[in-house]
């Protein structure tokens, strides 16, 4: 009973040794609190469809254009202005808006003016070339689109002045402006700028252009070199005999020798027409007997291997032969 009463007491004594009233007074925390709480995620919103931004194009939500605004209009269905006296002299400021709608309108007024009162635009042809170039160069296709179409009317209503001394820098700007338009991936800049050129050639004298397209036969691109290429064919395939000769027919020659080892198929078919079209002019005065017409390309085998270096006299001389 005694040990029973011991233990007792030193069980008590060691409760009170352990006493958390009698500890110093600390930050306990509640049990409750013991693990950490997890923290709660944040509940996905559902996702908002985003709107395209005006121009761009999405597959899900097609969005037209700003092109599709602008009229390509036929020059046949251009119409003749009520007063052009007056409005001619607000033209240049009209071109130089920032806005480029009102820039493609504004060139279908060149147009316009073009078509219908070309006298009015000579004193500033040379400021509207400009303006074309620039407009070409614009990445919007629409304005650069119109701007070309308004070349081809430019190329109708002043022919042989477009290169005469005032404009010579310009139309050099202008020329590889539209080469390298028609060389490029925007089919339907493309098909204008072609038709541009073709206008050019039809339009412009023949002489001239010939020692402005030159230059470009020998251009490192070799898409603006082919549609050079195609230009100087057609150019040349409408020459005289007298015009070959005053340009060069050596020269000619040479240039349509050089283009039948170009890289790209336009420009070889290109130098394969040129090659004809001297031929025809240089043997032109032959009838066509048949003796003759051996004559005629002994003429010619002569020609090549006086004037042409040696693979492509052989190239030249082949083409005519094979006809």
């Amino acid at each position: 009973e005694i040990g029973v009463t011991k233990t007792n007491q030193n069980l008590s004594l060691s409760l009170d040794l352990f006493d958390i009233s009698k500890l110093p007074s600390m930050a306990l925390r509640n049990i409750d609190n013991a693990l950490p709480i997890s923290q709660e995620r944040p509940k996905k919103l559902p996702k908002l469809s985003k709107q395209p931004e005006i121009g761009v194009k999405d597959e899900n939500n097609p969005v037209p254009l700003p092109e599709s605004s602008v009229d390509y209009v036929a020059s046949e269905d251009l119409k003749p202005f009520p007063d052009p006296e007056s409005s001619v002299q607000r033209l240049l400021e009209e071109l130089a808006s920032k806005d480029w709608i009102k820039v493609c309108e504004s060139l279908n007024n060149t147009r316009r003016f073009a078509v219908y009162h070309s006298s009015l635009l000579l004193p500033i042809l040379e400021k509207l070339i400009v303006v074309m170039v620039k407009a070409m160069k614009n990445p919007r296709s629409a304005l650069c689109k119109t701007s070309i179409m308004t070349c081809s009317d430019i190329f109708k209503a002043y022919g042989e002045k477009l290169l005469e001394a005032p404009h010579l820098k310009s139309m050099d700007d202008l020329l590889l402006q539209l080469l390298m338009k028609a060389s490029q991936d925007k089919k339907f800049v493309c098909e204008e700028a072609d038709k541009a050129l073709n206008t050019m050639v039809n339009s412009v004298a023949r002489l001239p252009l010939l020692r402005k397209l030159k230059t470009y036969v020998r251009h490192s691109n070799p898409r603006v070199r082919a549609k050079a290429a195609v230009s100087t064919s057609n150019c040349v395939s409408k020459m005289e005999l007298n015009e070959m000769e005053e340009f060069g027919m050596v020269m000619i020659a040479q240039m349509a020798a050089d283009l039948l080892s170009d890289k790209l198929p336009e420009a070889r078919e290109a130098a394969r027409s040129m090659v004809n079209s001297v031929y025809e002019k240089f043997t032109w005065n032959e009838e066509e007997e048949d003796d003759e017409v051996e004559n005629k390309q002994e003429a010619w085998k002569k020609f090549c291997d006086k004037n042409v270096t040696g693979l492509n006299a052989q190239a030249m001389i082949k083409i005519v032969s094979s006809q």
